[in-house]
């Protein structure tokens, strides 16, 4: 019996790791209702801890049906309800399957504990991955203002400059005197009011 087919007969129902009265029947190479007999006539070995009865919306979501399927509510057991099928199926196959079973039952909870912890580890890895960004997203905002700043920074200092410059060239307008310079060949212009 390949252990990956006993994995993938173990289900989740009511919080609890389950395997099916059919599914077992088929593993211990006995038919369904002889399972049930004998898990009847040995009830006391089993409480609600370790075997309940599917109710009739379980029963459906498992496949089977009025027409042709099972015409019982299913059982399904507990990996303890599994563990006491032992005492009360005495075949070479049954002791066989059992220590199957229990070792699926192990794999199955090892998953689950691996599972979780990878979601964990996972969950914290998205928290600081949001943190960086959420801190990255603060000093871009940074940096945007900080280049809007040096923008309107730059502007401001090129405004002044040109007012300098300006206060500059007309300072040196002022204390320099505009003669005119003398040209050899040209006669000066003598101006007829300053002379007489």
């Amino acid at each position: 019996m390949k252990d990956l087919c006993i994995e993938n007969k173990i289900f989740e129902l009511r919080g609890q790791r389950v395997m099916l009265d059919s599914d077992l029947a088929e593993l211990y190479e006995v038919e369904t209702k002889n399972l049930n007999k004998a898990v009847k006539r040995n009830l006391d070995r089993f409480p609600a801890d370790f075997m309940f009865q599917l109710t009739e919306n379980l029963r459906f979501q498992f496949g089977t049906s009025s027409w042709g399927g099972s015409r019982y509510l299913p059982y399904a057991f507990t990996e303890q309800g599994v563990a006491m099928l032992s005492g009360i199926l005495r075949s070479s196959i049954a002791v066989q399957v059992n220590i199957n079973i229990m070792r699926a039952f192990v794999r199955v909870r090892q998953y689950i504990a691996s599972y979780k912890s990878d979601n964990l580890e996972l969950a914290e890895l998205h928290k600081q991955m949001e943190l960086i960004l959420s801190r990255l997203n603060e000093i871009n905002e940074d940096i945007e203002s900080l280049n809007k700043d040096q923008i309107s920074n730059e502007s401001i200092f090129e405004d002044l400059f040109r007012s300098i410059a300006d206060i500059n060239l007309q300072i040196q307008l002022k204390h320099t005197k505009l003669d005119r310079i003398p040209v050899k060949g040209y006669l000066k212009y003598i101006d007829k009011d300053q002379n007489g």
